[in-house]
């Protein structure tokens, strides 16, 4: 859907109910007396030697490979679905795959340096942090190490502007080996640098900005598309300079939203597809979400707000000491249908990124619906109805070798109630197996046209001393103009501690941990230029410091730099101490 470009802040939307898809599943009411995260202790006995033996390093065991499968209630023909598919523009009746799709556990999404994608992996849970973090004051330096400036861009909604970085807004970062800065087209400081780590942020006024991580000294001229790019794109895990984003609204020019694929040799958009697709059943073309890339089959994984997911064998030939780069595409097109979808109401589309666990992509639509596919055969495996629209991401997690997730939604106005009204806002905790419901626990929220409630920023999951915790923000809750940030047990989906806040957020928590004692902090922004840091564990603030400029982008930290983006059309990298 297409959001209000306000010069302000700009908006994303929301989505619908069906009553009867909850009805009988449990869900867990917030209270003050939540009960408190599960503890563990492990015990041995020490043998005092002479010449101690090292304990060895224990060998991972690997993943178990699982089968998804629907049961009662995630049935896809319970659900009305229906799925056609072309490749190279010829439509098949069935597919399948000869190169299969296998992704490996998120830590493993890549082996370069770097941010790849919105929340880092195909798991979406390193919440946009890189590198060891040394925090011995849990404090925030208001003197920049840092500042550069953006600029705005007309949008087609309401006559205003696009401005600065908005939602998601979250940067990519890439440490660059210096034999692949060599052939790119960057400014020759920066080529002849020992080490360089880049951070790459397209922005809401058509440009695609490029500076040192440390100096914020820009390293190659802007890349100009003069269309709007709200969501961060992806870039290539291999380390192959490869660039995946999407525009999301038409520009001033008349061009429409479409995907492209960028070369960071050239600086060259060297294929795009999605504008006008006549395959979709929706005729918007913004594509929002984080894509991902399978390393290992070089297809590209990119689901559009059309209602199409674009799977797209890349051909690609990298050749860095030749200095050349090219892709050969080849296309495959997914489009789905249920009951609950139409052109009005319970859109099709996707703004949330997807998430990826073995042979499986997870995508939950404008509508509300959360589909299980097998990227191999493209056959939809099980359907659960999240409830509303749905634009922020979830989080994927494996206990046990099983897969979970962890999943919220906005509230459309309109749909569900009125933009007067309140709805309960539900986080979810869902088997990514089954697509069963484990628990779930409502929060009221309000909403207003353009300006959507609910949990527009996206979801982040506790690891070592923040362990079993969920942090989700939810905007406009309880009031239209308030902020909630919860913390939430995901064993037993209680509440554990909130975090009030007199302006709501849409930006997306991230999660730090101090490298010497593992103690763990939660960094997040809001609509009124605030930036937060809390203690995980308790909630309680640390510090905030004001940017002038509403926060709806999603910080990144890499090592002890913060980078963030704001609609004042500044972006600061910012000291954490």
């Amino acid at each position: 859907m297409l959001a209000i470009a306000l010069l302000t802040f700009s908006a994303c939307n929301s989505g619908v109910d069906d009553p009867n898809s909850t009805e009988n599943i449990p869900f867990v009411t917030p209270s003050a007396s939540a009960g408190s995260l599960p503890t563990s202790s492990a015990s041995g006995n020490i043998v005092p030697t002479a010449a101690p033996t090292p304990t060895p390093t224990p060998t991972p065991t690997p993943t178990p490979i699982i089968s998804a499968y629907p049961v009662d209630g995630t049935r896809p023909e319970d659900f009305g679905m229906k799925i056609d598919i072309t490749v190279n523009g010829q439509a098949v009746s069935e597919y399948s795959r000869e190169d299969k799709i296998f992704f490996g556990e998120g830590s493993n999404y890549s082996k370069n340096d770097g941010i790849f994608a919105f929340r880092g992996n195909n798991y979406r849970n390193t919440s946009g942090v890189f590198g060891k973090q040394n925090i011995t004051s849990a404090q925030i330096n208001v003197t920049p190490i840092w500042k550069q400036s953006t600029g705005t861009l007309r949008g087609t909604e309401g006559g205003g502007y696009w401005s600065g970085c908005g939602w998601t807004g979250q940067p990519l970062v890439q440490v660059w080996p210096k034999s692949t800065r060599n052939i790119m087209k960057m400014y020759s400081w920066a080529k002849t640098q020992e080490t360089l780590t880049e951070v790459i942020i397209p922005a809401q006024d058509g440009k695609i900005y490029f500076f040192e991580l440390e100096t914020g000294k820009p390293t190659r001229d802007p890349i100009v598309c003069n269309i709007v790019f709200k969501g961060c794109g992806s870039l290539d895990p291999r380390g192959i300079p490869l660039l995946y984003v999407g525009s999301g609204d038409i520009s001033p020019y008349g061009t429409f939203p479409c995907a492209y694929i960028i070369s960071l040799v050239t600086n060259e958009i060297v294929y795009e597809f999605g504008r006008f697709d006549k395959f979709a059943y929706r005729g918007w073309y913004a594509f929002d979400v984080s894509p991902l890339v399978d390393a290992e089959t070089d297809t590209l994984i990119y689901p559009g707000e059309n209602g199409l997911v674009y799977f797209i064998d890349l051909g690609t030939n990298y050749d860095e000491s030749a200095g050349t780069l090219s892709v050969n595409p080849s296309v495959v097109k997914w489009r789905y249908s249920g009951s609950k979808n139409s052109y009005t109401k319970y859109y099709y589309g996707f703004e949330s990124s997807p998430m990826a666990f073995q042979n499986y992509i997870y995508l939950v639509d404008n509508g509300g619906l959360l589909m299980c596919v097998d990227v191999n055969t493209l056959k939809v495996v099980w359907v659960q109805d999240v409830i509303d629209d749905t634009n922020c991401t979830g989080v994927l997690e494996v206990e046990n070798g099983i897969p979970y997730i962890y999943m919220s939604t906005a509230f459309h106005a309109g749909w569900r109630a009125s933009a007067s009204e309140t709805a309960p806002i539900p986080i979810f905790k869902i088997n990514a197996q089954t697509g069963e419901i484990l628990w779930r626990t409502d929060y009221n929220c309000r909403t207003s046209t353009g300006q959507s409630g609910g949990s527009q920023g996206s979801l982040a999951l506790g690891t070592g001393s923040l362990k079993n915790i969920l942090y989700v923000p939810l905007a406009k809750c309880p009031n239209y103009s308030d902020g909630t940030l919860v913390a939430i047990n995901t064993v037993t989906g209680e509440e554990l501690w909130t975090f009030k806040h007199n302006n709501y957020s849409w930006s997306s928590p991230s999660l730090l941990y101090d490298d010497a004692t593992g103690k763990g902090y939660v960094l997040f922004g809001d609509v009124a230029g605030n930036l937060y840091l809390l203690d995980g564990l308790t909630g309680k603030q640390c510090c905030a410091i004001q940017l002038n400029g509403a926060v709806e982008a999603s910080p990144i930290v890499y090592n002890n730099t913060i980078v963030i983006g704001t609609r004042a059309c500044s972006i600061y990298a910012l000291k954490l101490e």
